[in-house]
């Protein structure tokens, strides 16, 4: 296998300074594969003109000196290193002078993006890891908060304010004391009169998706706090209730307290509740059922726009098959033996016997499982199924929600033996699903045997009633020995499943 190629984006934000490493193999796969952070806060501490103070750009200056260092003895090339600067600098007094001494001591090509370029890396970010084709795409940095609108997976309209997290904190939300409610009143005051300037804001979205450190943050505070079993964010939904419980909670702490909240990282206790704050005024304002947190941010937005390119605007066709593809191809799956068995699966799918299955959505979770099952043999065969359970949860799977990602890691989890079961999963999950679990399971493990010998035989798989039972008949090409006895051994977990034994013919 080819070495995979390297990518570094640096993001150069109002709140945190922020290297990341992408990672390209064969097919296209990508992945992030290093990261360097540092909490430098450029964005605080401003002059009475809102220059960048000497101590903060000293401290910035540093840690730029350590990215390039970073990048030079990693062996990254110069033309693959992407620096790019947001709000902070870019409307600073100062800020086109900082670049300049930042470039003559580092050797770094650091772009400073403008308020539509910003917004547009956060759209291409939002829409290439998430399944959203209308909404608002929302990025709240430390300086600025970008909302865009979009339909039909298009940006049709964006917009930049002030309204970050350092900014809004220092000035709203300044001191070591809880905060006081006039504070949080006249931020949300503010942050209305702000928005007030885009009437589109409050045209009605049903889907609100968002970048950015504090969403992140806050997303993993409620799933902590509602003890679900999540170490990913994606595709989580923030609600309406859940942060208003935050803010409380948040109000009540002084800025040292909040870090101690499950899930507030260290660093963020001083800006997170001026962030907790302006969502939920953007919240109101859109109508949205809540804020779904996604992994990437505008590093993702700027690496996928090179990567992508020249497609305009750079998207992906199929973000979650794009996805199930690039987890696949991340770890050497043999996606003729895959795709097999997912085609497999589908015609057992199409012929179920219960009239009203499968369920909506079901085939492409089971096809989803099909495609990834085996992906746990990049770590060991022994317990591979266990492996490829780890790895799908671990990737969050783009594109998915978190009750569809425990699904599909299920089903590969019991693509071998033992009798399926939610297990913690289950307080992501709805009623009907652990039928749902070992209809998928029992399919996926006779469409495996029947392409045990990995020489795709068995062209075609169909299930038909007879004499109060399920015959299994197949298309092949050559000696189906193999195949039938695995098929013949699933049968008990079939009837578990369906209710009817099965027999292959």
């Amino acid at each position: 296998m080819s070495a995979a190629e390297r990518t570094a984006v640096i993001d150069l934000g109002s709140n945190s300074f922020r290297l990341v490493v992408f990672s390209t193999g064969p097919g296209g796969w990508w992945r992030r594969t290093d990261e360097l952070q540092e909490m430098v806060r450029l964005g605080g501490d401003l002059g009475p003109g809102g220059e960048l103070s000497p101590a903060r750009m000293a401290h910035a200056l540093e840690t730029l000196r350590v990215f390039a260092a970073f990048c030079a003895t990693s062996g990254i090339r110069a033309d693959d290193i992407h620096p790019v600067a947001t709000s902070a600098i870019r409307d600073a007094p100062n800020g086109e002078e900082f670049v300049q001494r930042a470039r003559r001591a580092t050797g770094l090509p650091i772009r400073i993006l403008s308020q539509d370029e910003e917004a547009r890396s956060a759209y291409v970010a939002a829409l290439n890891s998430t399944s959203m084709r209308d909404g608002m795409v929302l990025d709240l940095g430390g300086g600025s908060l970008e909302l865009v609108d979009v339909a039909d997976r298009q940006a049709r309209e964006l917009a930049s304010w002030p309204l970050g997290a350092v900014r809004t904190s220092e000035r709203f939300l300044r001191g070591d004391s809880p905060a006081a409610a006039k504070d949080l009143a006249a931020l949300r005051k503010h942050t209305r009169r702000e928005l007030a300037s885009a009437p589109w804001v409050a045209r009605g979205h049903d889907r609100l998706v968002g970048l950015g450190g504090s969403v992140r943050n806050l997303a993993q505070a409620a799933v902590r706090a509602a003890e679900l079993p999540l170490d990913s964010v994606q595709g989580f939904v923030l609600t309406p209730e859940a942060l208003e419980d935050l803010i409380e909670t948040l109000a009540a702490r002084t800025p040292c307290e909040r870090e101690g909240v499950p899930g507030i990282k260290r660093g963020r206790g001083e800006v997170i509740l001026g962030a907790a704050v302006v969502l939920q005024v953007v919240l109101e304002l859109t109508g949205a059922p809540g804020i779904e947190a996604t992994e990437a941010g505008l590093r993702e937005g700027v690496f996928l726009a090179s990567k992508l390119a020249p497609l305009d605007p750079p998207l992906v066709a199929d973000v979650r098959a794009a996805s199930v593809r690039n987890l696949a191809m991340q770890h050497g799956v043999d996606l003729v033996h895959a795709e097999h068995i997912a085609s497999l699966a589908h015609q057992l799918l199409g012929a179920l016997p219960d009239a009203g299955l499968p369920e909506p959505g079901e085939p492409e979770l089971v096809e989803a499982a099909a495609l990834l099952h085996d992906v746990g043999l990049a770590v060991d065969y022994d317990d591979h199924h266990k492996h490829s359970s780890y790895l799908i949860i671990g990737s969050g799977l783009p594109g998915y929600t978190p009750r569809e990602v425990a699904l599909i890691a299920l089903m590969a989890r019991y693509h071998r033996k033992v009798t399926p079961q939610l297990g913690p999963f289950a307080a992501l999950c709805r009623p009907g699903d652990e039928d749902l679990l070992l209809r998928g399971a029992a399919l996926l493990r006779i469409a495996e045997q029947l392409e045990r010998n990995r020489d795709q035989v068995v062209q075609g798989a169909h299930l038909r009633r007879e004499n109060g039972g399920v015959v299994l008949e197949l298309d092949a090409t050559g000696d189906t020995q193999v195949a039938r006895w695995g098929a013949e051994r699933q049968g008990d977990l079939f009837a578990r499943a369906f209710g009817f034994p099965l027999t292959v013919a």
